[in-house]
């Protein structure tokens, strides 16, 4: 099963998130991402594995976020790989999205994408939502 992990405030974020991932490692998972909102710009940082690698990956790339999302993902679509860990962001990095649950109509939604011009990376129904979040938008 899916975690998610969420924070916006005035600490830093980072620590906070990987905590809070940690926190679900009990559920088992594949893989693990968390997306930092750091000075206006989207971040992502993803691991396939424990929530261990993706702490590593934090240590080389130390950020002053004060707010993120995270999660640990159980794949129900997709195979084990960075492509397919949440976080999920739009083509522009305006929006990412952290997703538990299975979205019945995302093949229809990757066509209506593809055909927009949208360039899907992953094999996850997830990812159609920062895209549709940034067609929307526009």
């Amino acid at each position: 099963m899916c975690g998610i992990v969420g924070y916006n405030g005035t600490k830093l974020a980072t620590n906070l998130l990987l905590e809070g991932l940690a926190a679900l490692e009990y559920r088992g998972y594949d893989s693990a991402g968390v997306a930092l909102v750091e000075q206006e710009k989207l971040v992502e940082l993803k691991s396939v594995g424990r929530v261990g690698q993706l702490t590593q990956l934090t240590y080389k790339v130390p950020h002053k976020a004060t707010a993120g999302i995270g999660h640990t993902r159980w794949a129900t679509h997709g195979e084990v790989t960075l492509a397919n860990s949440h976080p999920h962001s739009s083509a522009d990095k305006t929006f990412s999205v952290v997703h538990n649950g299975i979205i019945e109509n995302h093949h229809e939604l990757r066509l209506f994408l593809e055909e927009e011009g949208f360039v899907v990376q992953s094999h996850t129904d997830s990812e159609v939502i920062p895209h549709l979040l940034q067609y929307h938008f526009k």
